[in-house]
């Protein structure tokens, strides 16, 4: 319970430093927050126009199959790579001032919630656009994205934690967010899959995660809520795991920063 006791002593230092991921992002922008929009725009049509013709799909409504997947897709591929490096990067206030550390991944996981949630409009946009429309199903929605902010959370504290000790992590986790696209079915449908590697997909939690967003928004129908709480689980005991190797690495944050 000492982590909520930390953070309601440090609530104000902790919303000033969501803020000051949140607004980070667009400093010196002249179109400022409008990024959040513009930039999965500018991906999305990237996609909608190669991958089609790459693919040979013959999936109907493809820019919002795709569209559905790709947004949770960025918000989990930003937490991950910005929570890497986020303790190393304030290792200047680490030295000087004490906090309760788990407010720097905590930060950088929700601003990037907090962008996901405004840039989601687009999403809902093109369902009502397209003809696919917004079903019952979107009642299932806050879980999933519940859940997926869980696991980031969780991956945030680990690999934010290791970062400082072994700095290649930072660069690797870029090769490993690649690979990582291609193991969960955003520009392909699971179905896709071959049999023989369906298990080897599956072990990645976006895999799941991803199919959940697909079929609430896409098909309008909600997931299999057995595998939902299951996955559910899973995620919080990463999310506790993450946290005591980040409690027991940061004993030395100062030293090694």
């Amino acid at each position: 319970m000492n982590i909520f006791k930390n953070l309601y002593n440090y609530r104000e230092f902790l919303k000033t430093s969501i803020k000051k991921e949140f607004r980070g992002k667009y400093k010196k922008s002249f179109l400022g927050i409008l990024w959040s929009f513009l930039n999965p725009l500018f991906q999305l049509l990237i996609y909608a126009l190669v991958f089609p013709f790459i693919l040979k799909n013959n999936v109907s409504n493809y820019t919002v199959f795709l569209i559905v997947a790709l947004f949770p897709w960025n918000f989990f591929n930003l937490s991950i790579i910005q929570s890497a490096a986020c303790v190393v990067s304030n290792g200047g206030i680490i030295k000087k001032v004490y906090f309760p550390r788990e407010i720097l991944p905590i930060s950088t996981a929700t601003s990037n919630l907090i962008n996901f949630l405004i840039s989601s409009v687009i999403v809902f946009v093109a369902l009502l656009i397209s003809g696919v429309g917004i079903h019952a199903s979107i009642i299932a929605l806050p879980i999933i994205i519940l859940m997926q902010y869980i696991l980031q959370l969780g991956l945030s504290f680990i690999l934010s934690a290791i970062t400082v000790y072994v700095r290649d992590v930072e660069y690797l986790i870029n090769v490993i967010m690649m690979l990582a696209f291609y193991l969960s079915p955003i520009v392909y449908s699971a179905d896709m899959i071959p049999t023989k590697y369906l298990p080897l997909f599956k072990l990645n939690p976006m895999f799941h995660i991803i199919k959940y967003y697909r079929d609430i928004l896409y098909y309008g129908k909600f997931p299999e809520m057995g595998s939902v709480f299951i996955l559910f689980f899973v995620c919080i005991i990463i999310l506790i795991v993450g946290y005591l190797i980040f409690r027991k690495l940061e004993k030395r944050f100062a030293e090694e920063l």
